[in-house]
């Protein structure tokens, strides 16, 4: 099988190379490197209990940005915005009930745009969220020069829970440490394919554009056991703050919708703690599991001489709660959820900065890797490059990144919320809103404020606070200015 794939993918790269031999030469190689569920649990990004070497080693080769954030702390809406340069207000993708494009047939996505700039563009494993696409096989058939390859763990079912429920039931939730070989799951599988695709590019002089998307540490929390053997579950760091913020709107709170909805043995209210250890020993081996994965990549693109001319942008999809503000997984508009890893590596920069502090966000990728690629700008990117914060971490840049997630205040899913963070804090707009004539635009029903130099953990809303009231208005006009450039909403 392996053989056969190898023919037929070198036969797309002679038929490709004759079409686009005029874009071959000196341009960067791309690696995408997507990772489910992963917020920041990296050494490189402070956490001192994360065993991450490869993620280490690729932070220390460029650029880490230790203040990035998602566009909406869900995969599908995430994904749609880091593959398209695209808000989720532009590209109509909040949730799972929408594809990316039913309503912009055609879209132009970022791998799509390379492609049509001369690059092969592959795939392998999660990248667009199936179900805002075309399906999980094909993954958006107009950004790939050859059919996107999924990669699943074989009897997933079987090796992902350990008692097959009765049929209609949910699942209990699984911590599952099998002594089994890294590709006896999915993601050790991806990165075989992976590899082989690099040894396959290297035959041709075309540049690539290769996207590998990692499924772990989504749930359930299953990896080789001697990721779990890193960590001792006794010692495994459980979140400090696990209530609600004093002052917040009760509406924002999330009661770890998809843990609980997904799996039939999770207690009411705050989790025990030997579950909570039993999770958080899980997230984490997972984490290392998909870390020894990047060094696999890093490891493939040096022994087939690619290193030195392949930009490499590494992303997690989203944050995720670890029982902070006693929730599980995402779905919020908390530091939590929104916060991600972002590193970009372009190895033809004499220097880059080793880590950047300024606000960022997801549309900024598409941007930067088309100016870095030396392409011509899309013309419809929502996002600002960040190839000046590369070379100089205090470069001026935009004063917000903005995330948003829909909460239901008088009716279903009636008022979106909208984030803005900057180098300290995080003002949240909670607007009962409408499309109208492209714009959203509504009342304001309650706004939320941290400040995360003197409460990092979140635990009180100041805007309510009179103390606080001059920074509040502060803050919302320079969130007001925000909005009439880069967005599309209004409030009253």
């Amino acid at each position: 099988m392996k053989r056969i794939y190898s023919i037929f993918l070198g036969f797309c790269l002679s038929l490709f190379s004759v079409g686009a031999g005029a874009y071959a030469g000196a341009r960067p190689n791309i690696l995408m490197i997507a990772v489910d569920d992963l917020k920041p649990t990296i050494g490189a990004y402070g956490d001192a209990y994360a065993q991450t070497p490869a993620m280490d080693r690729l932070a220390a080769m460029g650029t880490a940005f230790t203040n990035a954030h998602c566009q909406q702390a869900v995969c599908g809406a995430s994904r749609a915005s880091v593959l398209t340069g695209l808000r989720p207000d532009t590209v109509h993708v909040w949730d799972f009930k929408s594809k990316m494009r039913d309503d912009l047939p055609d879209l132009v996505t970022l791998p799509q745009y390379f492609k049509q700039s001369g690059y092969y563009t592959a795939s392998v494993g999660k990248l667009f969220d199936y179900r805002c696409c075309d399906g999980m096989s094909s993954n958006d058939v107009p950004s790939w020069s050859q059919p996107h390859t999924m990669v699943n763990t074989p009897d997933l079912f079987k090796n992902h829970y350990a008692i097959d429920p009765p049929e209609g039931e949910k699942p209990i939730t699984e911590c599952l440490d099998k002594d089994v070989p890294d590709n006896f799951y999915g993601d050790g599988l991806r990165t075989d394919t992976a590899l082989q695709m690099m040894a396959d590019f290297k035959k041709s002089k075309q540049p690539f554009f290769l996207a590998v998307g990692y499924k772990k540490p989504h749930l359930p929390f299953v990896a080789p056991k001697k990721y779990w053997d890193l960590y001792d579950r006794n010692t495994v760091p459980l979140a400090e703050y696990q209530q609600q913020p004093v002052g917040a709107p009760k509406f924002h709170f999330q009661d770890s919708w998809e843990l609980r909805g997904g799996y039939s043995n999770i207690p009411e209210g705050i989790l025990p703690e030997d579950m909570q250890r039993e999770m958080v020993h899980g997230y984490y081996a997972c984490v290392s599991y998909i870390d020894a994965q990047v060094d696999r990549l890093l490891k493939g693109l040096e022994a087939n001489g690619m290193t030195d001319n392949t930009i490499i942008v590494f992303w997690g999809d989203h944050g995720w709660h670890l029982g902070d503000h006693g929730m599980w997984c995402k779905h919020t508009n908390y530091e939590q959820a929104t916060r991600v890893p972002m590193i970009i590596v372009d190895p033809r920069m004499k220097k880059q900065a080793e880590k950047v502090t300024t606000a960022v966000e997801f549309v900024d990728i598409t941007p930067t890797l088309i100016e870095l690629a030396g392409l011509k700008p899309k013309g419809d990117a929502e996002g600002d490059s960040l190839k000046a914060l590369l070379s100089n971490a205090q470069a001026p840049f935009k004063e917000f990144a903005v995330s948003q997630f829909a909460r239901s205040y008088q009716g279903a899913n009636d008022s979106m919320g909208y984030a803005f963070r900057n180098d300290r804090y995080r003002l949240i707009l909670w607007i009962q809103m409408a499309f109208k004539d492209g714009e959203r635009s509504g009342p304001l029903v309650a706004t939320e404020l941290y400040d995360y130099n003197k409460d990092p953990l979140e635990t009180q809303d100041l805007s309510e606070l009179p103390e606080y009231s001059e920074l509040h208005e502060r803050l919302l006009d320079s969130v007001k200015n925000f909005s009439q450039e880069y967005l599309t909403i209004s409030w009253n």
